[in-house]
């Protein structure tokens, strides 16, 4: 079990086996953060596999969730866990059948669920170039999307995604060593802000990639966020970290 208090709730990891198609073991990583008025709202779930691409682990989640809310204000994480040990099969073929309309249907999904923003800000990175791959393999791996931004010594992460997605990648950034300190030593992250974590809204363009992007003046940085509609939120956040 791992607890993390200012999640206010409680994650813990299962790996399952499940014997699949012809006859490959299938090995799922599942991640539930149960939250505080748990089982009336259903957990945030993870989910990753060595054996299933992206897309599926999207399917099976999706489908998990999908179950979670027929169990509202019962526990349900051992049930769910029973339930795809015994459709996973049937995921996978479903999943197959509809690849070429993955986009739609994932971006269908999410809207359902809610598109949440993360917006943080890091005061130093020293291992620069491992620091910006290992962030850009979360996004990836997430399937966040946004901005990696640095504009003199303003260090912004701008994240766009599943809620779950977002609660995981604060979990990865505040629990992974993913910089040095001044001696060299590989080290967690100490010095980062969440500046702001809301639900993307309608005037909110949504990001279509994860990139990372230098910024030589204020102004470029502001028609970044003015071309995603968050003007409002760079009016609030940014300028603060100049002073």
């Amino acid at each position: 079990f791992l607890y993390f208090p200012e999640t206010h709730g409680i994650s813990f990891r299962i790996q399952i086996t499940v014997k699949e198609l012809l006859d490959t073991d299938v090995l799922l990583k599942l991640l539930f953060h149960l939250p505080v008025n748990y089982p009336s709202a259903v957990p945030d779930i993870s989910v990753n596999s060595d054996q299933l691409t992206r897309a599926q682990c999207m399917d099976v989640k999706d489908k998990l969730l999908e179950q979670a809310k027929k169990h509202l204000s019962e526990p349900m994480v051992h049930d769910l866990i029973l339930w795809i040990q015994q459709h996973l099969k049937d995921v996978i073929k479903q999943s197959a059948t509809v690849c070429n309309e993955e986009t739609t249907l994932s971006e269908g999904t999410s809207t359902e669920d809610g598109i949440w923003m993360l917006l943080l800000h890091l005061d130093h990175m020293r291992a620069k170039a491992k620091y910006v791959k290992t962030v850009e393999k979360w996004a990836s791996d997430l399937r966040l999307t946004g901005r990696l931004m640095f504009m003199g010594k303003i260090i912004l992460i701008l994240l766009q995604g599943d809620r779950s997605s977002i609660k995981e990648y604060l979990i990865l950034q505040k629990t992974s060593k993913v910089d040095v300190d001044s001696s060299g030593k590989k080290c967690k992250e100490k010095m980062m802000s969440v500046l702001c974590e809301t639900e993307v809204q309608s005037q909110h363009q949504r990001f279509q990639t994860f990139e990372v992007k230098e910024y030589s003046t204020l102004k470029e940085l502001q028609k970044e966020f003015e071309a995603a509609g968050l003007t409002a939120l760079f009016s609030e956040f940014v300028p603060p970290l100049l002073k």
